[in-house]
């Protein structure tokens, strides 16, 4: 049994070429057709509309379409691969940036860094998986020696770091009008900067960190200050969201470090001001306590405890009389040696001399605040002493909040008196 092979078809524009080949060598004429394989179509057979034609979208907004631009959409759709030559590129890619063989110091910043996070810090954006092939590989060497991701650094130290392939930096983009308004904003409440250590004169009614609630406060407005690496400015201690003063900001992780270690030891010297009710008696002394959380439906304050109570920790506050208004108010200075939670409120409450303005802790019955005082909290975080983490000292003072000198102008009292707190303990 025979079976008939049918050759395949050949492409219309090939049969039409060939016929026209066949008419024109029976008329004795040369073909004007066209060799298939140089197919070229116009901009209105290409998009089915006259070049220059307005191209309705979806979004009621018009777009010209130029005949070059009308053909890309043809062969956007066309079923067929258009001829390799006329390809169109894909779009380019940043090609990772190849690094030489290099030694580099560890600095003090990056003293006590574990060697991956080191990396990391040096070269952003270094993949974890490279780290650790390179460290494995022995390429990475720390005086000369093997090192392990986990080891941790010394300044000084000579780190010898292989060719890494690393993807081109991001460019820090320009800040918004917003984030050059928050960056303006912490200028004005700058009362001390260096490369590592920034100090705030937080105003009354900013948070230090955020909460339920919280739209605005300094840990976010620092945002606004990370670097190229992806570094932003960090915490070292904390403040009421109503009291002003001074708030300690490390710039650098060595900065952090050192400074979170000098609160730690209470090298640190803190000197508050607060507006109080009555006169204390005896007009210096020091407070020890427990303090412990209370919680309730509403919200949460610090009461007094006892040794041993769950939660209970040991508080001592030295407090001094600067100057008092007719036995009714008296301007204290206070100096926390502990740093609790409501430490400086919840004492002055406990010793029944509350602050001025405090929602939480004022418990005086039948006492009315004199005319013209705001009833606000008038607790100032009034200076700060504390070593600089490369030597000298940090020593920084915040002036009266507006609504605190308001009431020491109605009161008498003079800022600019010598404050007796000097000479308390620093136990």
């Amino acid at each position: 049994m025979s079976r008939r092979f049918r050759k395949p078809l050949e492409k219309k524009g090939v049969r039409e070429a060939r016929k026209d080949d066949k008419r024109a060598a029976k008329r004795g004429k040369p073909s004007s057709a066209k060799p298939s394989s140089v197919k070229t179509t116009s901009a209105k057979k290409a998009s089915g509309k006259p070049a220059g034609h307005f191209e309705g979208r979806g979004d009621g907004v018009s777009r010209r379409t130029t005949p070059a631009k009308a053909a890309r959409s043809s062969a956007a759709v066309r079923p067929q691969r258009p001829p390799a030559p006329y390809e169109e590129a894909p779009a380019p890619q940043a090609a990772p940036l190849p690094t030489k063989v290099q030694t580099v110091v560890v600095t003090a910043d990056e003293n006590n860094m574990r060697v991956d996070r080191f990396l990391e810090h040096r070269f952003p954006g270094l993949s974890f998986s490279h780290i650790q092939r390179i460290v494995r590989k022995g390429e990475l060497r720390i005086n000369g020696k093997r090192a392990d991701s986990k080891d941790r650094l010394e300044e000084g130290q000579s780190v010898r770091i292989p060719p890494l392939k690393l993807d081109a930096p991001k460019a820090v983009g320009v800040l918004s009008e917003a984030a050059e308004k928050t960056l303006e904003d912490l200028r004005k409440m700058t009362l001390f900067e260096d490369a590592d250590v920034m100090v705030l004169n937080k105003p009354a009614g900013l948070a230090v960190q955020g909460g339920s609630g919280m739209t605005k406060h300094v840990d976010q407005m620092l945002e606004v200050m990370r670097d190229a690496k992806g570094q932003k400015p960090r915490l070292v201690h904390r403040l009421d969201r109503e009291t002003s003063g001074c708030l300690l900001i490390a710039k650098t992780r060595f900065a952090a470090s050192a400074l979170t270690g000098s609160f730690r030891h209470r090298s640190a010297r803190k000197i508050y001001w607060a507006l109080v009710a009555g006169v204390p008696k005896p007009k210096q002394g020091r407070i020890s306590t427990y303090l412990a959380k209370e919680e309730n439906e509403e919200e949460s304050i610090m009461r007094v405890a006892s040794h041993g109570d769950e939660g209970a920790s040991h508080a001592v506050t030295y407090y001094a009389v600067v100057e008092a208004s007719a036995q009714k108010l008296a301007w204290v200075s206070l100096k926390p040696v502990t740093g609790r939670t409501h430490q400086l409120r919840a004492h002055m409450a406990h010793i029944d001399h509350p602050i001025v303005g405090d929602p939480k802790y004022f418990n005086k019955e039948n006492w009315q605040l004199p005319g013209g005082l705001q009833n606000r909290l008038h607790l100032l975080a009034r200076r700060i002493v504390i070593p600089h983490p490369r030597g000298g000292v940090i020593d920084a003072t915040a002036p009266l909040p507006l609504h605190m000198l308001q009431s020491w102008n109605l009161l008498g009292l003079e800022a600019d008196r010598f404050d007796p707190i000097e000479g308390a303990p620093e136990e």
